[in-house]
């Protein structure tokens, strides 16, 4: 089964034809980096309106690259939540103009079911049941797929996201957009223990999250030496910070599969293209003996591969759409609705 694949959640156009949920056929993705680099992060109208610009042409070369016609296609699949609520809609209604006029089944993509599908890209024979990390700039969540399509989340941040957190500790200290990737590239070298942050707990929610105090730490132990003239050494204090946010995603997620009986672990997500944490994961997994799994580091972006993989799983258990599909910027992995 053959599918195109269509993403659009944030400030990445992408395209894919994906056949079978696992082999990918092409993969487009134009990014909007150069755009934003000069406001520091996202612009949600700005976003929309790019995306407007080169959706047709990013999914026609998604077509030739895959070597088909829309002929060959047998369904179309889209993100449809969570994500920037214009962004979405540029791509969901292109999904749904390009399925009414094909005649092709609707595929609905919850955007974060997809990053756990990356992994399915990366491993042909991986499967559930299996506990993921799900870590990227706008959420952080600990989750138990049970299969390709039932998900309960065990853990969550309650406020910002381990990403969010990075980006803005990585602008504080003068880093350009996007900032949590300058931040791991910039940060390497530097002495880890050179300073010393807490690790946030939740009362009573062993396996949640909370990165607010971390990125107000840092930005206050920033502004403070600016204003004494006492100059710090950004590297280390890059590293210094990487490791406590990544100790507390390790910390919180081995717990958890510590305590549910789980030795099968992935990580997926925009952050989990992050060499530290990718290090530190990667270690402890090795030494309790568990097996861990990493998306390439082509998949842990936003792109339409992963999407058209959870796609044709979605397709197997009936979670279609119709012309009426609406885009939705918040939306929990575990209840979603099409």
């Amino acid at each position: 089964m053959k599918i195109l694949a269509i993403e659009s959640s944030c400030d990445d156009t992408a395209a894919a034809v994906v056949e079978d949920g696992r082999n990918v056929l092409s993969s487009i993705v134009s990014s909007q980096v150069k755009e934003h680099i000069v406001y520091g992060g996202v612009v949600p109208e700005i976003a929309s309106r790019l995306h407007t610009e080169v959706i047709n042409s990013v999914v026609q070369k998604a077509i030739d690259d895959a070597g088909v016609t829309l002929d060959d296609i047998d369904a179309v699949a889209v993100t449809y939540a969570p994500g920037l609520i214009g962004a979405l809609l540029v791509g969901v209604n292109f999904a749904k103009s390009l399925a009414f006029a094909t005649g092709k089944p609707l595929i609905p993509v919850h955007h974060l079911r997809s990053h756990i599908a990356a992994n399915y890209l990366t491993y042909k024979e991986f499967n559930p049941p299996f506990m993921c990390l799900v870590v990227s700039g706008g959420h952080s969540h600990i989750v138990n797929v049970k299969n390709y399509t039932e998900f309960e989340i065990i853990g969550r941040t309650r406020d910002d996201a381990a990403g969010e957190c990075l980006d803005k500790a990585a602008r504080t200290l003068g880093l350009p957009y996007p900032g949590g990737l300058n931040l791991d590239t910039r940060s390497k070298g530097g002495d880890a223990s050179a300073f010393s942050f807490t690790h946030p707990k939740v009362d009573g929610a062993p396996y949640d999250f909370s990165f607010s105090g971390l990125k107000t730490s840092i930005i206050n132990l920033l502004h403070n030496s600016e204003q004494k003239g006492i100059e710090l050494n950004k590297k280390d204090l890059g590293a210094s910070f990487l490791s406590a946010v990544t100790d507390c995603l390790c910390e919180n997620t081995f717990k958890a599969c510590e305590d549910l009986g789980f030795n099968k672990l992935a990580v997926a997500g925009g952050v989990s293209a992050n060499s530290v944490l990718r290090e530190k994961m990667s270690k402890i997994a090795a030494e309790k003996g568990y097996k861990l799994y990493f998306p390439e580091l082509k998949y842990c972006g936003d792109n339409a591969a992963m999407v058209g993989a959870q796609a044709y799983y979605e397709y197997l258990a009936g979670n279609t759409a119709d012309e009426s599909l609406n885009a939705y910027a918040t939306m929990p992995i575990d209840k979603a609705i099409y």
